[in-house]
């Protein structure tokens, strides 16, 4: 995880030598709002959790709301990739990667926007932006992809066997995280019904 372990080494100390991620992407990284719904730093509550092989689906709550969500937490001990749906809007799903920090971040900031490409097994490569984000109180560095047809991807993700990310690194080769789709479909199919059977879709 040489790559986004650089980037977070970013943000916990200041040393330029050791990071591989440079921060010239910062120049393209306008302030972009977080337009995911979740508050990160907030602690919600998880109910009704259910395993599908390499993947989870669960339903995240604080109060009257409500997400819900299929994530996969078996291939990196620290890393997990996650579809997300919120109640009202459950046709605006969003893809997110997180990687868990040593300590919680002092503040929300745009660490980076980064050129991404993702890619399931041999299907052809989406190009895209993924931004790096932290949350203040949150001890997670998450990737929130721009995605202009989530629809596909998810029909792809069903099918599939592995989803590769493959994150810029400027003049060398993409490096590629890999995440197992393994239960995915299961997974996907069991946060959507929720999120649509939960009366304000």
């Amino acid at each position: 995880m040489a790559l986004i372990m650089s980037a977070i080494h970013s943000l916990r100390s200041h040393s330029q030598s050791l990071c591989t991620l440079t921060l010239t992407v910062m120049a393209i990284a306008t302030i972009w709002m977080v337009t995911t719904p979740v508050a990160n730093a907030a602690t919600f509550n998880t109910d009704d959790v259910a395993t599908h092989e390499h993947w989870q689906s669960m339903t995240l709550s604080l109060g009257g709301e409500r997400h819900y969500r299929a994530v996969e937490t078996h291939s990196y001990s620290d890393a997990t990739l996650s579809l997300n749906a919120t109640s009202g809007v459950c046709d605006l799903p969003w893809l997110e990667m997180r990687v868990t920090l040593e300590q919680q971040q002092g503040e929300s900031r745009t660490v980076n926007l980064v050129p991404t490409r993702l890619r399931i097994d041999e299907q052809p490569v989406i190009d895209t932006m993924a931004e790096f984000i932290t949350e203040r109180g949150d001890d997670g560095f998450y990737a929130h992809f721009y995605l202009t047809d989530l629809e596909s991807l998810m029909a792809d993700m069903r099918q599939g066997e592995q989803l590769f990310l493959g994150f810029n690194q400027e003049e060398r080769e993409p490096w590629y995280m890999t995440f197992s789709l393994q239960g995915a479909d299961a997974a996907i199919n069991r946060m959507l019904g929720q999120c649509d059977g939960s009366g304000t879709h």
